[in-house]
């Protein structure tokens, strides 16, 4: 009998998935139906992240996930199947997908720790398959997550038309884990409890000595670790504004242990000074003007303004980008030049996921645990692949937690 792997140590026969599909085929088609039927029966409100829209709206009473108190929903607002570019059995095929991957997951839900947590905390109203899923801005993402009216409860939406491209219709053994790092949103946009506050950072906007990238590649190294120095003194941050590494222990370098703190603001220190030392050899370092000339330029140019460690227990990525939309654009230098500044958070105690650009570079380490080299090489492949296109799915002007301010 063949077998397909679903979780780190199970798997299951193909003729279970079978007996799923079966089951499952005549509640799809009744969905479909009502997809194609105008709005009636309950109507489930919730605040969305579609451009232009607040509400989203749900006809029938959905498909039930056995054991979960979630259901799964068709969208039934402005959106066809044909506008999102599918086929009635594409869509069909969709929604069948997901209700197979949610059912796995339920069988082995200790394999998804974000999947368990978000049921134990009831976090997830309904789960709606869209054709086509965009945020505010109007651009389009596999998945998304939308807080609701009721506090502490989120709906997940996701795209048909992205499962589709992506190659996951009928593949939900391939289909869970991708889903299942979704749920860290979940649980975390479904969170109520009171943020920690921010200390606010002052900078000096208008003596910012940033350069233009023409300037900043006529440089050499020793020039441009200067001018690097200078943005420390006047633009660009290495704190970590929410004190998230107060009291808390540091890493070894290249190792595992952990050492507890002299003073309360030792590890703060600690790491501050780490992330400096790495961003001057971005900067003076001749291999990353190099292979990463983006990075280089970012730290010069005004785009990156915080580089810090932190510690958010309740994010499974290593790294992320930051980036403030266009209507808070600062000004910035001399000239009032407008910049829309990011943020590069490493999160301490996590370590690098296979898909990550930087996943080799450290080692298996955690983020914590990296010499000054290799923290250059995650901080600038970290520049190199989201400075311009953000990393998150959907997330970043919602993510307050880490969000620059």
């Amino acid at each position: 009998m063949k077998r397909i792997a679903r979780g780190p140590n199970q798997d299951i026969r193909d003729d279970e998935v079978h007996w799923m599909r079966f089951a499952l085929f005549p509640l799809l088609l009744l969905g479909w139906v009502a997809w194609l039927m105008p709005p009636a029966g309950a109507s489930h409100e919730g605040r969305g992240s579609h451009a232009g829209e607040e509400v989203h709206q749900t006809t029938g009473t959905g498909f039930a996930v056995p054991g979960a108190s979630f259901r799964v929903f068709l969208e039934t607002g402005k959106q066809t199947a044909a506008g999102g570019g599918l086929s009635q059995g594409q869509a069909e095929a969709a929604v069948q997908t997901v209700l197979e991957t949610l059912a796995l997951m339920m069988q082995h839900r200790t394999d998804y720790p974000r999947f368990d947590e978000a049921l134990k905390k009831d976090a997830l109203q309904n789960v709606i398959v869209e054709p086509t899923v965009v945020n505010r801005e109007g651009k389009a993402f596999s998945f998304l997550v939308a807080r609701t009216a009721d506090p502490g409860r989120v709906n997940l939406l996701i795209s048909a038309s992205s499962l589709k491209d992506q190659g996951y219709l009928g593949h939900p053994d391939l289909l869970a884990p991708v889903l299942a790092r979704e749920f860290q949103w979940v649980v975390s946009k479904a969170d109520t409890s009171p943020k920690p506050k921010i200390i606010l950072v002052e900078r000096d906007l208008a003596h910012a000595p940033i350069r233009t990238d023409t300037q900043i590649r006529e440089m050499s190294g020793d020039d441009r670790a200067r001018l690097l120095q200078r943005m420390f003194d006047t633009y660009l941050r290495t704190v970590d504004d929410r004190m998230s590494l107060e009291g808390q222990a540091y890493y070894e370098v290249g190792t595992t242990k952990l050492v507890p703190p002299t003073q309360k603001d030792s590890t703060i220190k600690f790491y501050e000074i780490r992330i400096r030392e790495a961003l001057q050899k971005i900067a003076r370092d001749p291999y990353f003007e190099q292979q990463a000339p983006k990075a280089v330029r970012s730290l010069l140019n005004g785009k990156i303004w915080n580089v810090a460690f932190v510690k958010i227990d309740e994010r499974d990525w290593a790294t992320r980008t930051r980036v403030l939309p266009e209507d808070k654009a600062v000004m910035v230098g001399e000239l009032g030049q407008p910049i829309q500044p990011a943020t590069i958070l490493v999160n301490t105690y996590r370590t690098a996921a296979p898909e990550d650009p930087f996943y080799r570079d450290t080692k298996g380490l955690p983020m914590g645990a990296l010499s000054t080299d290799q923290l250059a090489l995650v901080i600038a492949r970290e520049i190199e692949q989201n400075i311009v296109e953000k990393s998150m799915r959907g997330h970043v002007a919602q993510d307050a937690i880490s969000a620059p301010k």
